[in-house]
């Protein structure tokens, strides 16, 4: 065996040692994020607690997309929706319109569901990992984020940074798709009694800014004594992962109708399925597994269609490749279709795709208009 694998076999069976949280939390407390959802510790020590219901949108949001993405629809959405109840009493269409451009639609309607069903209990979230877990969209992750986080009771919480740190801790070769329950198992073991919140929030830190893909500073990290992966001289190669499979490519083609004042000639998706209850131009019936047609003889309607360009889109699952036409029609609108004008184009609840669409065609389009050119003559 060579010494390397040695080193790193010794290390992943010794236990980590008791004063690893003390060293995490000395770091937190001088290296933390501002982050406008957060509490931090000075705060935290002067007896501020988190308010569980801007940590619970917080962790919402913050599946599958970036702190940055996340922090001015954070602040946006508390400037207009303050607590549950204010959110619960808003109309469904103004959260999608909201949350629209941070993708993975789902999590808007289930965030109105949740709120709606907390409000109608009083306002109150649960305070233990089960009971969360019953209210819509709040899953394994976020219900221990929320436990730990907005009640500071121990609980395992486990994202995409948490895991990249404990797989170079113990220096896991298992592949990261079947490791999660050791993973979770090294965690549950490291949770503090004390500070469970700020050791939570620790150890996403450590990933976001220390403990990173690539290039990771192993020198200031405050786990470096402990890190296999650190004292073996490989930490880029963990955690593995098994070879990424191609996403398969969707064609389809997107029509944008405009009217003779500028207004946009849009649609209301179906409220399940991808992007449901978003809002759309007309495209063609293209789905994750199947394609659309791609040419101007499938417009739902007659016009000059002219072609406007291509854009691409990537899902999850698949990417996306729309054509783009444009016309100009008259008239009132269509059954299902309604007319937006286009200086409330940028506040209809288009996901990127869509935008993207209007973008090719009306460059400019779903910009937020600036406050001057939105005056009347005589304001």
């Amino acid at each position: 065996m060579a010494p390397a694998d040695q080193t790193r076999k010794a290390l992943t069976s010794k236990a980590i040692s008791d004063d690893t949280a003390s060293r995490l939390l000395a770091w937190y407390d001088a290296h933390h994020r501002e982050l406008p959802w957060r509490v931090t510790p000075r705060e935290h020590a002067r007896g501020v607690r988190p308010d569980p219901y801007r940590i619970w949108l917080s962790e919402v949001m913050l599946q599958q997309t970036t702190v940055e993405a996340v922090k001015s629809y954070f602040r946006a959405f508390v400037e207009k929706w303050p607590d549950v109840e204010a959110l619960a009493a808003a109309p469904t269409e103004d959260v999608m319109k909201a949350w629209a451009g941070l993708g993975y639609y789902s999590r808007a309607r289930n965030l109105k569901a949740c709120a709606d069903l907390v409000a109608a209990r009083g306002g109150r979230f649960p305070g233990t990992e089960t009971e969360l877990r019953e209210l819509p969209g709040i899953g394994a992750y976020t219900s221990a984020a929320i436990t730990a986080i907005a009640f500071d009771r121990p609980a395992a919480v486990v994202d995409g940074n948490v895991e990249r740190v404990i797989s170079r801790l113990f220096s896991i070769t298992t592949p990261l798709s079947e490791a999660k329950p050791e993973i979770r198992t090294h965690v549950e073991r490291m949770v503090p009694a004390t500070r469970p919140g700020d050791f939570a929030q620790a150890m996403m830190d450590l990933g976001a800014t220390i403990c990173t893909p690539r290039r990771p500073r192993c020198m200031p990290c405050p786990l470096r004594e402990d890190c296999s992966a650190v004292i073996a001289g490989d930490p880029e190669n963990f955690p593995v992962r098994r070879p990424k499979a191609d996403k398969p490519l969707r064609r389809g083609a997107a029509f944008v109708a405009t009217r003779e004042d500028g207004a946009i000639l849009l649609r209301k998706r179906p409220e399940k399925g991808l992007l449901g209850g978003m809002t759309e131009v007309p495209t063609t019936a293209w789905t994750a597994r199947a394609d659309g047609a791609t040419t101007q003889a499938a417009a739902p309607f007659p016009g000059n269609w002219l072609r406007a360009g291509k854009i691409t889109h990537v899902f999850t699952h698949f990417a996306l490749e729309l054509e783009v036409f444009r016309a100009h029609i008259k008239g009132d609108a269509l059954a299902g279709y309604f007319w937006s004008l286009a200086h409330e184009i940028s506040g209809e609840a288009l996901p990127t795709v869509m935008k993207k669409a209007i973008e090719a065609a009306i460059p400019g389009a779903t910009k937020k208009p600036s406050p001057l050119s939105t005056k009347r003559p005589h304001d």
